[in-house]
């Protein structure tokens, strides 16, 4: 079953997107795109940062969070080079999704 996964950060007033960019570069998936990825999304609006993804199942998002993600997240943060955690992050199941 297809899901969707949120991160949410607040703060519509840091337009910075220097610690994104950098964790993008590490995992550089237009080269090596991740299994079970649909779609990634990243942007601004309603006063935060959101990252949407659109997994093919919730096996294929954990595994890219543990093995590729949390990894290069964690390196980040210890040495400060990105910032803090998510303030809101889920999941739920897609009850459709439609491809174009």
């Amino acid at each position: 079953m297809a899901i969707a996964y949120i991160q949410e950060f607040d703060g519509d007033d840091d337009r910075s997107t220097t610690g994104y960019d950098a964790i993008a570069a590490r995992l550089d998936v237009e080269n090596n795109p991740p299994a079970g990825l649909i779609v990634h999304t990243a942007g601004f609006g309603g006063g935060m940062f959101r990252i949407f993804d659109v997994w093919e199942s919730a096996e294929h998002q954990s595994r890219f969070r543990e093995e590729r993600l949390m990894p290069i997240i964690e390196e980040g943060m210890a040495n400060g080079t990105i910032g803090s955690p998510p303030d809101r992050e889920y999941t739920y199941e897609l009850h459709a999704l439609n491809r174009g």
